[in-house]
């Protein structure tokens, strides 16, 4: 069954989908890798979508996988698909170029984070409601951080307490997001990178166990395995 999205919503939802994961070894482009038998991406647009405050999802897919992509999503939700660049940020700025009027916040999410709970989408949409410019949902770090030199010698242990593991989706006012991609030079791994080189504050939310990254064949098991268990 298709998922109906919220007409009256205030959130565009982008996924950047265009990558080719080769840290997952061999195969489709990451966001195209099958889970219990659906690929990464469908899962993660189904939670989206499932989400109240969703307006509107844009998908950034590999240039060659537009028309397969869109009707890979057809049922699960209703979709705007657009051709993506080379680096994550060209995918973002071609997503977000798409955006229709109306949304005036809009959250970048990773495929690869294909288990992201709805509350999750909700929790980072309503601190941008609530009046931050950009936030991020972050874990705390809880291994033992060293930091070491090119011969890999121990230079010291890092203080883990400032420190967060961070996740997407990240959340931006509109104006934000876009004057980041019209500014950015340099490419970076996230858009709150993006938004923190133009001196704008960046807030965090508590993030979700169950939206790790699948990056390697492990994470993939993982996922797998949680949701054997219901995630």
């Amino acid at each position: 069954m298709t998922a109906q999205l919220n007409p009256r919503g205030d959130v565009a939802v982008l996924v950047p989908a265009a990558g080719a994961g080769v840290r997952l070894g061999p195969g489709a482009p990451k966001a195209l890798r099958l889970l219990a038998g659906e690929p990464l991406l469908v899962h993660a647009v189904r939670r989206i979508a499932a989400a109240p405050s969703v307006h509107t999802i844009v998908v950034a897919a590999p240039a060659t996988e537009v028309e397969a992509v869109r009707a890979m999503l057809a049922p699960v939700a209703p979709v705007t698909v657009v051709p993506g660049g080379a680096e994550r940020q060209e995918s973002v700025a071609a997503a977000l170029a798409a955006v229709p009027t109306g949304p005036e916040i809009v959250l970048v999410h990773d495929a690869a984070r294909a288990l992201t709970p709805p509350h999750l989408v909700e929790s980072v949409a309503a601190a941008v409601r609530d009046g931050h410019d950009a936030v991020i949902p972050v874990l705390p770090v809880v291994d033992t951080i060293k930091e070491v030199d090119a011969t890999e010698r121990v230079l010291g242990t890092v203080d883990r307490s400032a420190l967060r593991a961070v996740q997407t989706p990240q959340g931006f006012r509109r104006s934000v997001l876009i004057a980041a991609h019209r500014s950015a030079g340099d490419a970076l791994t996230d858009d709150a990178g993006l938004v923190e080189k133009q001196g704008i504050p960046v807030t965090c939310v508590p993030g979700s166990e169950l939206a790790l990254k699948i990056t390697r064949p492990f994470d993939l098991a993982l996922a797998e395995h949680l949701l054997t268990t219901g995630a």
